[in-house]
């Protein structure tokens, strides 16, 4: 589950918060984060535009999985994925006759999954909340860039090392809504 890509590249070390740059958490399962970086897209929301449209070229995307297939797959509850948006563009692609999605371009870096479990406490849109799961059910939503920064940052640390398993979630009330 190492997701690679060699259209840029970022060390850990490397200044992300760049004036104008947003980073943002993209709330995706696990197998449609595979699909999503083999097609080189983002896409969030179930599909809808708006979210996409708020991002710019330039701007960083983590993607958090909670699960790893959208509809009961085993809880994941890690940060999956890193990328960073391409260009200006959001098109709709033809995935059925019934699904016609809205999707970006993307680049995405070669990054391992990250726990949230041992961020809980350190990230401003999780800190101190009982309920920490409900910024997530945004689908997607803005982080601040120093929160980008820490969990881009363990990502990014030797990403070619570690796969992560599912395992229990880590408080099965915080999953009561649908993601």
């Amino acid at each position: 589950m190492t997701h690679t890509s060699s259209a840029i590249s970022l060390s850990p070390s490397a200044d992300l918060m760049l004036p104008g740059l947003r980073y943002w958490v993209g709330v995706v399962s696990a197998s449609h984060v595979d699909h999503a970086i083999e097609q080189g897209i983002a896409q969030t929301c179930h599909g809808k535009a708006q979210a996409l449209n708020r991002m710019q070229p330039g701007d960083w995307l983590i993607y958090y999985s909670p699960r790893t297939d959208m509809n009961g797959g085993a809880p994941l509850q890690a940060f999956t994925a890193i990328g960073q948006v391409a260009d200006d563009r959001v098109y709709r692609h033809k995935v059925s006759d019934a699904f016609i999605p809205y999707r970006r371009d993307m680049q995405y870096l070669p990054a391992k999954p990250v726990r949230i479990a041992g961020l809980l406490e350190q990230l401003s849109f999780t800190k101190g909340r009982r309920s920490w799961g409900q910024a997530f059910r945004f689908g997607q939503f803005e982080i601040t860039p120093e929160d980008f920064r820490l969990i881009a940052d363990l990502m990014l640390e030797d990403a070619d090392e570690q796969e992560i398993k599912p395992e229990v979630p880590l408080r099965e009330s915080q999953l009561e809504f649908e993601w």
